[in-house]
């Protein structure tokens, strides 16, 4: 039998803040951390390349937990670099795994076996996905809120949105938010931009939320704006405002 992946000096796959949070609205952020597990060394990538995007949501997790102190929500982050595995794609997908993102080539995923990725599966991605499962199960969620960032600039083309929604069979809180936030002035706010959902390239939204017909908003935030702990501070403040307003327009409707 191989030996597991995860070791116990390594950190644990899921992490999970206000696990009795009283609110109707549950935070689950895919790509929250960057750590890479010790029996995978550095993937044969330098420090400044597994900082980048490439590795990790930048910003998002400190947005994630302030929101959800500030509306007693739970959040539910996932530990591990998206080089590892990423946690909002089909694993048996190519991306779950790339040998290369956007233009850099990742020498630690080129020669995976089969049991190599299944002790990727069986030790990060599926203990994060029971989780949220299991959380769904256990209390009324009244909507799933999945929380990504973006990059200001992607293979040399600038982005100009701020923030972006994303959806595909429900769009009504997408849209709901998409209006609250650009009544706050000043703000360029995508509908299904720099990204969009669908079966094809999400796991998250289209198994936690839309398979079981549950409303949901993806919301992706443009990475300089929190790449800091002011501007995470200043778009979970923001959020914190507008969440309730727009789950509160939902159900009115």
């Amino acid at each position: 039998m191989s030996a597991p992946l995860l070791s116990p000096a390594d950190p644990a796959p899921v992490m999970v803040l206000n696990p009795d949070g009283a609110s109707p609205l549950m935070f689950t952020a895919d790509h929250a951390g960057r750590t890479i597990p010790a029996a995978l060394g550095d993937l044969g990538l330098p420090d400044a390349e597994r900082a980048r995007h490439i590795g990790w949501d930048i910003g998002i997790w400190g947005v994630t937990t302030r929101l959800a102190t500030a509306l007693d929500a739970v959040a539910i982050g996932q530990s591990y670099s998206r080089l590892v595995i990423d946690c909002n794609r089909n694993p048996a997908w190519p991306g779950a795994m790339p040998g290369i993102s956007e233009n850099t080539h990742i020498p630690g995923n080129l020669h995976l076996t089969e049991a190599d990725r299944a002790r990727r599966v069986a030790e990060i991605f599926t203990p994060y996905h029971a989780r949220v499962e299991a959380e769904l199960e256990r209390r009324k969620v009244g909507a799933l809120i999945a929380m990504h960032s973006f990059t200001p600039v992607f293979k040399g083309v600038a982005r100009p949105w701020h923030a972006g929604v994303l959806f595909h069979r429900h769009d009504r809180l997408a849209l709901i938010m998409a209006e609250l936030l650009r009544a706050e002035g000043g703000l360029v706010v995508g509908e299904n931009e720099p990204y969009f959902v669908n079966d094809s390239t999400d796991y998250s939204v289209p198994v936690h939320a839309e398979a079981r017909m549950l409303p949901y908003l993806e919301l992706e935030i443009r990475q300089d704006l929190i790449a800091d702990a002011a501007g995470e501070a200043e778009w979970a403040e923001r959020l914190a405002r507008l969440l309730p307003v727009m789950w509160a327009r939902y159900l009115a409707e």
